[in-house]
């Protein structure tokens, strides 16, 4: 006979199962000592940047995290525990919390794991101190067009000059 503490353990696991399932990235931190106040603005941003943001026991994430490319975390599922899932923006996750624990000193990292790569808690902060992708494709978009457009301005020049001649 299977009891319900057994079922309602392999229902969070599946759970969690689900979340992790395509994940491009997953941050675990320590969020002991956060207030109420503090923590409900933190969920609030996770879901604004499309992330998964939640508090599981310890041994339920271990066991979903078990065989898969985010097993590595295992050794660091001590203490409370908050796990970021990002789908589809791998650095989203790790950028809400590097943005929160500079004002959140609380907040401590852990590790992570982005696109398959382990990183250690300062790994994971370096993560997310990186601009979103859209920031980055627009600077090197910027870098492209500037010295095409003074091409351009030269090509001009010279256009101009031999219709002068």
């Amino acid at each position: 006979m299977i009891n319900a503490s057994s079922e309602s353990k392999k229902i969070v696991v599946d759970e969690i199962k689900d979340q992790i399932a395509g994940a491009a990235s997953i941050a675990v931190v320590d969020y002991r000592g956060l207030t109420v106040e503090q923590d409900t603005k933190l969920r609030r941003s996770m879901r604004e940047a499309g992330v998964v943001y939640k508090v599981y026991k310890n041994s339920m994430i271990t066991r979903a995290i078990e065989g898969t490319e985010f097993a590595n975390l295992k050794q660091h599922l001590e203490g409370p525990t908050a796990i970021a899932i990002s789908k589809d923006d791998a650095t989203a996750g790790p950028r809400v919390l590097a943005t929160a624990a500079k004002t959140l000193d609380k907040l401590e990292f852990k590790a992570g794991v982005v696109e398959g790569n382990y990183y250690d808690a300062k790994g994971i902060e370096k993560i997310g101190n990186i601009a979103p992708r859209e920031e980055l494709l627009g600077r090197l978009l910027g870098s492209f067009k500037s010295p095409i457009s003074s091409f351009a301005r030269v090509i001009k020049e010279i256009a101009t000059k031999k219709e002068e001649a």
